[in-house]
């Protein structure tokens, strides 16, 4: 283990490597209304819309949010049809375009362990973003600068883009004393052709695929073809990456530092084998710091 600035990356990477960014854009998602009857105030983060034209939403507070109950916003109202559970409620829009309506009157969702606010919410989208549909940034992309992508180029390395809209599940904590018994709940990610055809290429001169993120890695193991490359395409996946499980396509990845009892940690543990724990330790003793604003490590599967 050594220890670097993000600006080293093209020094520590090959140049027949291919970086694969996560361009998924911070929705903004959390919105503050009333109930209709009381007055009460509610907070209602939009987490997705579904194929029926209702959203699902995260509700604070959700105990009193029966079908029904309408909330109130600022020239707009939803009605709750299904829920709560799990403190999430399904609700439907009196407007004909939700998404017009978050990005006009939402905010950015932050972490819940960030206090304050930022006087700059575009701190908390990557470089990368381009379509909306996260309710919480792919972090380790937030490391990336106009400079480190220049340095990038210099040196020959690629870049391929996917996208995985982050959901609350991905840094929601595991409840259970066996990680086998975790339920990951799915989101949706897409691998165009472009990034299909870029880790083919990859593969053909002898590079390796590095993964910015662990939405990255989802969305290309999700995808794997069998043979070291991907398959084009969309839809849901709720791939749970855990000690023991093969990785088919991802050899480098570049993370953030995680909380126990993450999801994102198992995924590290099953990326790495046990050598994470010394890992975390040393990035204990040397000061690192964790989470979303936090420092990154650039990890490299054994037999890469």
């Amino acid at each position: 283990m050594s220890d670097h600035t993000f600006l080293e990356l093209a020094d520590l990477l090959q140049p027949e490597d291919l970086l694969v960014v996560n361009e998924t854009k911070v929705r903004r998602a959390r919105i503050h209304g009333v109930r209709r009857e009381t007055g009460g105030g509610v907070e209602l983060l939009f987490l997705e819309p579904l194929a029926d034209g209702t959203w699902e939403a995260l509700a604070r507070p959700a105990r009193r949010l029966r079908p029904g109950v309408i909330i109130d916003f600022d020239g707009f109202e939803v009605n709750v049809e299904r829920g709560p559970e799990d403190g999430r409620v399904i609700v439907g829009f009196d407007v004909a375009d939700p998404e017009r309506v978050l990005a006009e009157r939402g905010t950015i969702p932050l972490p819940p362990y960030f206090s304050g606010t930022l006087h700059d919410p575009g701190r908390y989208q990557t470089m990368f973003a381009t379509t909306p549909g996260s309710v919480a940034a792919p972090t380790a992309g937030l490391h990336f600068t106009d400079e480190v992508m220049a340095a990038l180029a210099h040196r020959g390395i690629g870049v391929a883009r996917v996208d995985l809209h982050v959901s609350l599940d991905t840094f929601r904590p595991m409840s259970v004393a066996d990680i086998e018994d975790h339920v990951m709940h799915s989101e949706w990610c897409s691998l165009p052709e472009s990034a299909a055809a870029a880790i083919g290429e990859t593969r053909r001169r002898g590079g390796r695929v590095v993964a910015v993120g662990t939405t990255v890695v989802r969305t290309l193991e999700s995808r794997a073809d069998g043979r070291g490359g991907v398959r084009p395409g969309a839809g849901k996946t709720d791939l749970f990456l855990r000690p023991g499980d093969r990785f088919e396509v991802v050899d480098v990845l570049v993370t953030n530092f995680h909380l126990p009892g993450s999801t994102l940690l198992v995924l590290l543990a099953a990326f790495m084998g046990a050598c994470w724990r010394v890992a975390y330790e040393t990035a204990l003793e040397r000061g690192y710091r964790f989470l979303s604003f936090g420092d990154a490590m650039l990890a490299v599967r054994r037999g890469s």
